[in-house]
């Protein structure tokens, strides 16, 4: 599961009110809730787009902190899509990066540059593991 933060001074709420509606219309329908760090996130059971197995998704509540975007995209294994899913690939890494944007209001780049920043200040992080 990754966790994405919002851009400062911005809040998950405020950027996507309806967060069950936002995912189903990138999604598909909601088909269950999944417990994660006491927060109950959505998932995608059956995707729209035939790259996903599934899909969790939903804000992740910090006492005392912002609220962050926890998701997790299970995909298919590449070699097992058939040429027409293959072609799907390439609109479902757009649905990712549109609905990260939308979400935390990050491009590709800034949330890259902020995971790489999680890493390097974690003092538990080994880096030659």
């Amino acid at each position: 599961m990754k966790e994405y933060k919002m851009r400062r001074g911005e809040y998950l709420d405020e950027r996507v009110p309806d967060v069950e509606a936002t995912v189903e219309e990138y999604f598909g329908s909601i088909t269950s809730t999944e417990d994660y760090k006491g927060s109950d996130l959505y998932v995608v059971g059956d995707p729209d787009n035939p790259v996903f197995e599934r899909i969790i998704v939903g804000a992740v509540e910090y006492d005392g902190k912002k609220d962050k975007l926890g998701v997790e995209f299970e995909e298919r294994d590449p070699t097992e899509l058939g040429p027409e899913e293959l072609e799907a690939a390439e609109e479902a890494v757009d649905m990712k990066n549109d609905f990260l944007l939308e979400a935390t209001g990050r491009d590709a780049k800034a949330r890259r540059d902020s995971m790489k920043r999680a890493v390097e200040d974690d003092p538990d992080h080994d880096v030659d593991a």
